[in-house]
Protein backbone atom coordinates (compact mmCIF):
# COMPACT_ATOMS: atom_id res chain seq x y z
CA UNK A 1 0.00 0.00 0.00
CA UNK A 2 1.31 3.27 -0.96
CA UNK A 3 1.56 6.48 1.64
CA UNK A 4 -1.02 9.15 0.61
CA UNK A 5 0.56 12.92 0.22
CA UNK A 6 -1.76 15.81 1.38
CA UNK A 7 -0.84 19.33 1.15
CA UNK A 8 -2.54 22.20 3.01
CA UNK A 9 -3.70 25.58 1.02
CA UNK A 10 -0.81 27.33 2.48
CA UNK A 11 1.39 24.54 1.06
CA UNK A 12 0.10 24.48 -2.15
CA UNK A 13 0.22 28.58 -2.30
CA UNK A 14 3.78 28.63 -1.27
CA UNK A 15 4.18 26.21 -4.34
CA UNK A 16 3.42 28.63 -6.79
CA UNK A 17 5.86 30.94 -5.90
CA UNK A 18 8.79 28.51 -6.73
CA UNK A 19 10.36 28.36 -9.84
CA UNK A 20 9.69 25.82 -12.54
CA UNK A 21 13.46 24.21 -11.89
CA UNK A 22 12.84 23.52 -8.78
CA UNK A 23 9.25 23.12 -8.64
CA UNK A 24 9.91 20.32 -11.13
CA UNK A 25 12.39 18.85 -8.62
CA UNK A 26 9.78 19.45 -5.98
CA UNK A 27 6.98 17.51 -8.21
CA UNK A 28 9.66 14.32 -8.36
CA UNK A 29 9.63 14.79 -4.27
CA UNK A 30 6.57 14.47 -3.36
CA UNK A 31 6.24 11.45 -6.03
CA UNK A 32 8.90 9.91 -3.93
CA UNK A 33 6.82 10.43 -0.70
CA UNK A 34 4.29 7.95 -2.00
CA UNK A 35 6.41 5.92 -1.81
CA UNK A 36 8.59 6.36 1.32
CA UNK A 37 8.23 9.66 3.15
CA UNK A 38 11.70 8.72 5.29
CA UNK A 39 13.81 9.20 2.29
CA UNK A 40 16.22 11.99 0.96
CA UNK A 41 17.87 14.48 2.69
CA UNK A 42 15.28 14.39 5.77
CA UNK A 43 15.44 15.27 9.70
CA UNK A 44 12.86 15.02 12.50
CA UNK A 45 11.64 18.64 14.04
CA UNK A 46 12.92 18.51 17.69
CA UNK A 47 9.59 19.13 19.96
CA UNK A 48 7.07 17.63 17.29
CA UNK A 49 5.75 14.79 16.94
CA UNK A 50 5.89 12.70 13.50
CA UNK A 51 7.18 16.16 12.00
CA UNK A 52 9.47 16.47 9.90
CA UNK A 53 11.41 18.20 7.40
CA UNK A 54 12.93 17.45 3.67
CA UNK A 55 15.66 19.66 2.28
CA UNK A 56 15.73 19.98 -1.81
CA UNK A 57 18.58 22.88 -2.89
CA UNK A 58 17.25 26.06 -0.50
CA UNK A 59 13.44 24.71 -0.15
CA UNK A 60 12.30 23.42 2.80
CA UNK A 61 9.44 20.69 2.85
CA UNK A 62 7.80 20.31 6.72
CA UNK A 63 5.54 17.47 6.98
CA UNK A 64 3.72 15.65 9.12
CA UNK A 65 3.71 11.72 8.56
CA UNK A 66 0.90 9.58 9.96
CA UNK A 67 2.21 6.19 10.39
CA UNK A 68 -1.13 4.11 11.07
CA UNK A 69 -3.12 5.84 8.05
CA UNK A 70 -0.29 5.75 5.87
CA UNK A 71 -0.73 9.58 5.40
CA UNK A 72 1.43 12.49 5.03
CA UNK A 73 0.40 15.82 5.19
CA UNK A 74 2.67 18.50 3.76
CA UNK A 75 1.96 22.03 5.75
CA UNK A 76 5.23 24.15 4.48
CA UNK A 77 6.73 24.43 1.68
CA UNK A 78 9.34 27.14 1.96
CA UNK A 79 12.98 28.88 0.91
CA UNK A 80 15.32 28.61 4.11
CA UNK A 81 15.65 31.48 6.16
CA UNK A 82 15.88 32.15 10.02
CA UNK A 83 11.98 32.12 10.50
CA UNK A 84 11.88 28.68 8.38
CA UNK A 85 11.52 26.30 11.76
CA UNK A 86 9.62 28.31 14.06
CA UNK A 87 6.86 26.09 16.06
CA UNK A 88 3.66 25.96 14.06
CA UNK A 89 0.53 27.08 16.06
Amino acid sequence: MSWKVRITKKASKEMKRISIKDAKRLLFILEEFTKDPYQGNIKKIKGENDVWRRRFGNYRILYEVIPNKKHIYIFQICRRTTNTYQRRK
